[in-house]
């Protein structure tokens, strides 16, 4: 019915737009008696078989979605009916910031992909942080980076408010210096910065009570050395995970007309290069790390690869829009019938 009836109509319209759009339906939707406990009635998938527990914290599955696709923390309790595990919001900036100019966003239609170059627009931190003190029965992600405007000399600061702002409110954090939408953001992914940054955060986590996990996200267009070197930063900085990978800007062959668009690619293009990624990690790291995999993932098979490439759990956000949200239920259901 979804890739029918609904998305046709979906993509009559300019991607950000209905984007909003369709967030505003969800929201009024769900205010109406019962229609929330039917959604997670039918949606949710619940066995024992499908939680892993992953530095200090038990999914209830494995299937999540990645940071970016409900970036101000506005729909968590609905997305959390359709079945999705956990959910990482942001990117958060210390803050509020627009993005980058409209247009920003371009569906690739033919190649089941999108272009983005949304550049981390969000509401603040404060804000998000306020979003957040509600009682939410998900694992939720902070997905935290810097301000545009914020040169990269100064940019341990902006991660280091995200990351004090929200401690209290998120249940595990994500460093992104992988955005290919942020100018010179990706440069921060040296091990001179990361090892600054991680060292002022663990000061930060090791005196609470309540040690959050950190995770890196990377980006799919590093080299295998650049790769390695990071892995030894993370090793010795005692970070907790990776996430595998951010969007591409290296553009494969399209069937779509809008391939000149600048910024960073998503879906299915961005597959096999996550997957590689994901078991060049595994590999490296003999397993052990835990992996959180994202890129390329609309079916269920392509959720099980990626599990067999190495991830420990996985991310969604352009099979959610080609598919629909019950992409996560069809995902667990499959798992099951697997035994993974």
């Amino acid at each position: 019915m979804y890739k029918k009836l609904i998305l046709p109509f979906l993509f009559l319209f300019d991607p950000e737009k209905i984007h909003n759009f369709t967030f505003f339906c969800i929201k009024t939707i769900f205010k109406i008696p019962l229609l929330g406990f039917l959604t997670k009635l039918y949606f949710k998938v619940e066995n024992d078989k499908l939680k892993r527990n992953l530095f200090g914290i038990t999914f209830p599955n494995p299937v999540g979605i990645a940071a970016g696709f409900d970036k101000n923390a506005t729909h968590i309790s609905e997305f959390e009916k359709f079945g999705f595990g956990f959910i990482e919001i942001g990117t958060v900036t210390p803050k509020p910031q627009p993005g980058n100019p409209k247009k920003r966003l371009f569906r690739l239609k033919k190649d089941n992909a999108i272009i983005n170059r949304m550049g981390f627009n969000n509401d603040g931190v404060e804000s998000i942080k306020n979003r957040l003190s509600g009682d939410y029965k998900v694992i939720i992600g902070g997905n935290i980076g810097k301000n545009k405007i914020t040169p990269n000399s100064e940019a341990k600061k902006d991660y280091l408010i995200c990351f004090k702002e929200l401690y209290e409110h998120v249940d595990y954090f994500v460093v992104n210096v992988s955005s290919p939408n942020t100018p010179g953001l990706r440069e921060l992914q040296s091990k001179e910065f990361l090892s600054d940054l991680f060292g002022d955060l663990n000061k930060f986590r090791f005196n609470k009570k309540n040690i959050k996990p950190i995770l890196l996200k990377i980006s799919p267009d590093l080299s295998k050395d650049k790769i390695i070197e990071l892995i030894d930063v993370i090793n010795k900085n005692k970070i907790d995970g990776i996430i595998a990978t951010n969007t591409t800007i290296n553009f494969p062959e399209f069937k779509s007309n809008n391939k000149y668009e600048k910024g960073g690619l998503s879906g299915k293009p961005l597959y096999d290069k996550s997957n590689e990624v994901i078991s060049f990690i595994s590999k490296m790291t003999g397993g052990k790390l835990p992996i959180i995999g994202v890129g390329g993932i609309s079916t269920p098979e392509d959720a099980l690869n990626k599990l067999k490439a190495g991830a420990h759990l996985v991310q969604l956000y352009t099979g959610i829009i080609y598919e629909g949200p019950g992409i996560a239920s069809k995902i667990n259901k499959e798992l099951l019938n697997q035994e993974l």
